[in-house]
């Protein structure tokens, strides 16, 4: 089976994060493998497993992103490619992201795509579907479960707050929610094998693209850290003259 998993490098959103000239200051960041897509990792090395075949991580990013695609092929990938945009691309979005590893994976015949359900970054969800979209292929999002038989697939995915089964074929785009798997560890062997796991590196050109191909939809006007919460009230007196107070105080925030 060709498995591909889809990998974003990402902030570590458990670590302190600053905002510098409207941007993340990189500098002081910790970066991470968006912990969505360490589900989709996991289940795509345990497929393999069990079906037999071959997982590719593959991410569009910097230089910088091989330190998050080692760490997969630590965990137990089998291959990575990295499209490195650093020199050709100033900005992208979720169109742009898309356009890039939908031209890659178009001759690849893949059997099955994973990618995590949102990156804690951006949270928009997109890029599973709109690849899916470009493949021409059926997706699933938010899975919790899946079961293959041959070119069948029985998918559960998280439908707010119960589940929903679903039945497809191969090929087949999904995407990962916590619940689906426990991600391991890369182990000291692992990390060791790493090293020597082939890891491919392209670029625009590559893929006969250029920046025109993938310019941007949208455009971030502004980023900013959350408001921070002012400091809650404890209400005193009679229980009467609380709730008093509190209905007078609900009703100014109307």
């Amino acid at each position: 089976m060709n498995i591909y998993v889809l990998l974003k490098r990402t902030f570590d959103t458990e670590e302190r994060i600053t905002i510098s000239g409207g941007q993340i200051d990189q500098d002081g960041a910790e970066f991470i493998i968006n912990p969505y897509d360490e589900y989709a990792v996991e289940e795509a090395i345990r497929i393999r497993d069990k079906h037999g075949g071959e997982v590719t991580v593959l991410s569009v990013g910097e230089e910088d992103t091989e330190k998050q695609l080692r760490t997969a092929l630590a965990m137990g990938a089998d291959k990575a490619a990295l499209i490195n945009i650093e020199d050709d691309v100033e900005e992208t979005d979720e169109f742009s992201i898309a356009m890039i590893i939908g031209e890659f994976l178009k001759d690849k015949e893949a059997d099955l795509i994973l990618a995590g359900n949102v990156a804690v970054d951006g949270g928009s969800g997109q890029i599973g579907p709109r690849i899916a979209d470009i493949l021409g292929i059926p997706h699933v999002t938010t899975i919790t479960k899946i079961e293959i038989s041959g070119e069948q697939v029985t998918v559960t995915r998280d439908v707010e707050g119960d589940s929903e089964v679903i039945e497809s074929t191969l090929p087949l785009l999904v995407t990962t929610q916590q619940g689906l798997n426990d991600p391991r560890y890369p182990s000291l062997p692992g990390i060791m094998k790493a090293k020597k796991k082939p890891l491919e590196e392209l670029e625009l050109d590559d893929l006969d693209l250029d920046e025109d191909d993938v310019e941007p939809k949208t455009k971030t006007i502004e980023v900013f850290l959350p408001l921070e919460k002012s400091a809650g009230r404890i209400l005193e007196g009679e229980l009467q003259e609380q709730v008093k107070e509190l209905a007078n105080l609900l009703s100014k925030q109307l």
